[in-house]
């Protein structure tokens, strides 16, 4: 292998062709989603998604094939970079090996298009006019902004209100793209006249969001909901992010020992490890070492527990079984943005359960300053999102310089932080802070969990 190549990339023809679906391969199969209001197991509420997004939800064929069309649309930024961070190597003097897969090439800005495009054209396929959705820091809105541009579809954007506010040129991204985007909680659905009569300048949640795009695409015939993280047909959709890299590391001869990724709902994250827990799970790479990383202000996994609950505040969206913080959780204002759920994918719950992956918190200033160094030896700028990965991709280093190993480490990066600079100038004007949040309000808020038995 050539020490001081940089960056590595498939030809557009190597692009993978089908996405993987750890289902096929799981050791126990995931608790199955129950319906809120029965609390029996349930598929997909056909009024929310269409049918062939219901059937990958619950499929375990290993590979399901990516429609032409769709790849189409991803060779427009796909196959996305493979590089080796020579300069930060350098600069916390490692003998760590750090590659990194760049998702911020792609129109968006982020790894999100990758499902929303697969979503909108699954929906025009179905002869679906209109979607809803939510979104926290404004990725996802905008990737599925995008996607339905693609394919003329109408989009209404819930976006968490604090993040309407710290990111207005999100909010013109999906505009741009023919969007409607409102601050949530809006005056726009039952949910959020509610929550805005008991508090005006509510700042929202991801939680929050859901329950007004769930409920909008249920009160209006023609309309079609769609979500960006958690659920498994969307991890699935990220799979390509991990297999271009497998691919690619194939090529030149390295295997990861170590993968770093932010998590809030799981899917930057899954999309890059899953095709690489594949290989664990068959006892192939046993000491592979996958590590979680999420907001202390908003730790669903090392903070919340394994338990039944739903997936919005409303209680409309199914019942899953994952580790949470309460439906109720209401995250504080940090610049976490998508990071921010009070849930984790069932899948992401499921493999920390079966000891595959684990978890890690970290604060808000450290972040910031592991982007800062990034940004000051690698050049890109992160989302504040990706930062979180960033963070433990460098400690991880340093402990390979104290211990004096030379270990792989692959940092997902999920995308970049151009849209992000007023959290980055807060950061520099000293006017951040950390924040974990108190047992006490996460108590009050998992109180409130549905009573389920686990079977």
């Amino acid at each position: 292998m050539d020490k001081e190549k940089t960056k590595y990339i498939l030809d557009e023809n190597d692009m993978p062709t089908a996405w993987y679906n750890i289902q096929a391969d799981l050791p126990e199969p995931l608790p199955p989603l129950l319906n809120p209001q029965t609390k029996e197991p349930t598929q997909l509420p056909p009024f929310l998604f269409c049918d062939e997004l219901n059937k990958q939800e619950f499929s375990k064929e290993r590979y399901i094939d990516i429609p032409e069309e769709v790849q189409r649309i991803y060779r427009s930024w796909r196959p996305t970079t493979l590089f080796r961070a020579h300069k930060l190597e350098k600069a916390l003097d490692t003998p760590a090996k750090i590659y990194y897969k760049f998702e911020g090439t792609s129109p968006a800005g982020s790894h999100k298009p990758n499902t929303a495009v697969a979503q909108a054209y699954y929906n025009k396929k179905a002869g679906i006019k209109r979607i809803t959705t939510e979104t926290g820091a404004g990725q996802w809105g905008s990737a599925l902004a995008m996607a339905c541009m693609y394919f003329g579809i109408e989009l209404k954007v819930y976006m968490v209100r604090i993040s309407y506010q710290q990111k207005p040129y999100r909010r013109n991204l999906m505009e741009v793209w023919g969007a409607k985007c409102v601050a949530s909680p809006s005056p726009d659905t039952q949910i959020g006249k509610k929550l805005l009569a008991e508090d005006s300048n509510h700042p929202g949640s991801l939680g929050i969001a859901i329950s007004e795009a769930v409920e909008d695409a249920a009160t209006h015939e023609g309309t079609r909901y769609s979500l960006g993280s958690v659920l498994n047909h969307v991890l699935m959709h990220q799979t390509i992010i991990g297999l271009e890299t497998k691919k690619l590391m194939e090529k030149i001869g390295v295997y990861p020992d170590i993968i770093v990724a932010c998590v809030g709902g799981g899917s930057n994250a899954s999309g890059m490890f899953l095709p690489f827990v594949k290989d664990k799970i068959a006892g192939k790479k046993k000491n592979l070492k996958v590590i979680c990383v999420e907001p202390t202000g908003s730790p669903s996994i090392t903070k919340g527990l394994l338990a039944y609950d739903y997936g919005d505040v409303a209680g409309m969206a199914p019942i899953a079984f994952m580790h949470t913080l309460g439906h109720t959780f209401i995250p504080a204002p940090l610049h976490a943005g998508g990071l921010r759920y009070h849930g984790m994918a069932p899948i992401v719950s499921h493999l920390v359960k079966l000891g595959l992956i684990e978890d890690k918190a970290v604060p808000q200033l450290a972040t910031f300053e592991a982007g800062i160094q990034f940004a000051r030896t690698e050049g890109y700028i992160s989302a504040p999102e990706t930062n979180h990965a960033i963070r433990v991709t460098i400690d991880e280093a340093i402990k390979c310089r104290e211990e004096g190993k030379s270990k792989v480490i692959l940092l997902a990066h999920s995308g970049h932080g151009h849209f992000d600079m007023g959290a980055y100038d807060a950061y520099l004007a000293g006017k951040l802070e950390d924040f974990e949040y108190p047992e006490a309000k996460i108590k009050e808020a998992l109180s409130q969990l549905p009573q389920i038995p686990v079977k």
